[in-house]
C-alpha cells in the first residue's frame, strides 16, 4: 500500500472514533473506560500518521 494511501487510511480511522467519542461524550450513561480505549486509539493513530508522514519528508 503506498504511504500515502495508508496516510489516508489512518486518517478516516481517526475521523471515525472522533465521531464515537462524540457520540458517547453526549450519552449520560458514557462509560470512562471505553472513553479512554478510544482517545488511546486516537492518539495512536495520530502518532502513526505523523510517523509516517515525517518518514515521506526525509526520503
Amino acid at each position: 500500500m503506498p504511504v500515502g494511501s495508508h496516510i489516508h487510511q489512518l486518517e478516516l480511522r481517526h475521523r471515525e472514533l472522533e465521531d464515537k467519542l462524540t457520540e458517547i461524550l453526549a450519552s449520560p450513561s458514557a462509560d470512562d473506560m471505553e472513553i479512554a480505549d478510544i482517545k488511546r486509539q486516537k492518539l495512536y493513530i495520530k502518532d502513526k500518521i505523523h510517523q509516517l508522514k515525517e518518514s515521506t519528508q526525509v526520503h
